[in-house]
């Protein structure tokens, strides 16, 4: 009988679209101890995901990637787009993760103070470029892993090089791109170190607009 569900459910997923597996997963219990100004922004922050990766542009460069990695689609059970950030225990932020067990990739948003400073070097525009660019380059690395799995460094090395195919063909170009791939893509170590320098602020002299 478990064969039978699992060929059932394998089938299903080999028809479904991408696109179709990507969803916001909140926790309202969880978004209730945020002020409405904090909980707003989480939640249009990760709407804002939600729409990149779903875009018809990205999906059909998603589908050339993995046929070229040779991933069967069939593997990705579901892309949850988390609302709140998820800090590790050395106290480094995580972009995404993968469980190759199960095909579950989950992405993550940045925290309000990070973005707080992004806004000041970048500007509202800016901002909404990185959000737009994390969340991209967050999925490739993921779905990298169901191919390499444990082996970090080779799925970084490929994630800079498709997002860098994927930005070069796009027909609208962006000119924060090569700034904000340098914050993307520099070591955790270096990302550690900038978010101990951020100031600290309160939630209401951040915009949501900012991501419109």
């Amino acid at each position: 009988m478990l064969e039978i569900e699992t060929t059932s459910e394998a089938n299903r997923l080999s028809l479904e679209a991408l696109s179709d597996r990507i969803a916001i997963t909140a926790h309202p219990e969880k978004l209730e101890k945020f002020s409405q100004e904090h909980a707003g922004f989480y939640v249009k922050y990760a709407s804002v995901v939600l729409r990149t990766l779903k875009r018809p542009l990205f999906q059909k460069f998603l589908r050339w990637m993995l046929r070229k990695e040779n991933i069967e689609t069939q593997t990705i059970r579901k892309v949850e787009v988390r609302v709140l950030p998820y800090r590790r225990r050395n106290g480094n932020g995580l972009a995404g993760n993968c469980n190759t067990y199960i095909g579950k990739i989950r992405i993550y948003p940045r925290t309000l103070k990070f973005c707080q400073r992004l806004i000041q070097d970048f500007g509202k525009d800016g901002f909404a470029s990185y959000v737009r660019i994390r969340a991209r380059a967050a999925l490739i690395h993921e779905l990298l892993h169901l191919k390499y799995e444990k082996d970090e460094r080779k799925v970084r090395e490929l994630t800079k090089r498709y997002f860098s195919i994927f930005a070069h063909n796009r027909v609208t170009k962006d000119s924060h791109v090569s700034h904000i791939c340098t914050i993307l893509f520099k070591t955790e170590a270096t990302e550690k170190e900038s978010c101990r320098r951020l100031p600290d602020s309160s939630p209401s002299s951040f915009p949501t607009s900012s991501l419109g």
